[in-house]
């Protein structure tokens, strides 16, 4: 059941964390109580979240050579199971983010609703599946904004949307070069996803998020153009990411990569301690 629900995927929801961070509420002890509550709703829907997705797909990841070894694939949990424990999740999950405020409990259950349509119908959509993605990294930010009452700044959540959109179209260049190279159908899209295609998109979201931070960095709400400081920082991340992809042709996931590189670890950890000097000290 553990590994069904997924919780390396977890870090994905850090993205609530966000509006704590810029909003400079690291020292507001009840905006960490609320942002922490709010974390772990969306994780809590998340989780229910993928088992519905392979609840929904099990007899195609039965036939995946990679996915047949899931637990819901491989029969070590229950379809029924499965869903029972996705409901009761997805129930505690909105119930904790009603108790930090109503309005947090109604784009949790959104998120919720965005990822069983994601399951269902939009995954199988080109471009508008991996748009579904995004939408998902938007509203684990507009959630945090909401939590601890801080005003999401536009030019973040652009850049929020550039990025979730960097990493779907990355994503699925991954898939498109596996299924090249095994000749097996590892998702039905792919068909639809040409490799120089892909490769448009690609870079396409990376400039668009990449200029759209450097925006927010010269006219950020709390310290102005002094967040100009981090964009080195980015910069790396962001080249390195597309590194292991292009270079190295990396298989994981972005939860993987974000996990295990040390490269990107250590992009990450700087350029946490460069915002919170400058927001902060």
């Amino acid at each position: 059941m553990i590994v069904a629900l997924r919780p390396l995927e977890w870090v994905k929801n850090l993205f609530v964390l966000a509006p704590l961070l810029f909003g400079a509420q690291l020292d507001n002890t009840s905006a960490l109580r609320s942002a922490a509550a709010t974390l772990i709703a969306f994780c809590a829907v998340s989780s229910a979240g993928y088992l519905i997705n392979d609840a929904l797909d099990v007899e195609f990841d039965r036939r995946h050579p990679v996915k047949r070894n899931r637990p819901i694939a491989s029969g070590e949990l229950p379809v029924r199971t499965a869903i029972a424990i996705a409901v009761v999740l997805a129930l505690v999950g909105i119930g904790i983010a009603g108790v930090v405020e109503p309005t947090v409990a109604a784009v949790v259950a959104g998120y919720g609703g965005l990822t069983v349509a994601y399951s269902a119908l939009l995954k199988h959509l080109v471009i508008l599946d991996v748009m579904a993605i995004a939408g998902c990294f938007l509203l684990r930010v507009v959630g945090g904004a909401v939590a601890v009452d801080v005003e999401a700044s536009e030019w973040l959540l652009f850049c929020t949307g550039m990025l979730a959109l960097f990493l779907g179209f990355t994503k699925r260049r991954q898939e498109a070069v596996r299924e090249d190279r095994e000749g097996a159908v590892t998702r039905a899209v792919l068909e639809h996803y040409p490799l120089p295609f892909l490769d448009q998109m690609v870079s396409l979201v990376t400039a668009a998020a990449l200029l759209s931070y450097g925006i927010y960095a010269i006219d950020s709400p709390l310290v102005g153009g002094r967040m100009l400081a981090t964009t080195p920082i980015v910069l790396y991340g962001l080249f390195r990411y597309l590194y292991l992809i292009y270079a190295q042709e990396d298989q994981r996931d972005a939860a993987g990569l974000v996990s295990s590189d040390p490269g990107i670890q250590a992009a990450l950890v700087v350029w946490a301690v460069t915002v919170g000097v400058l927001l902060y000290v």
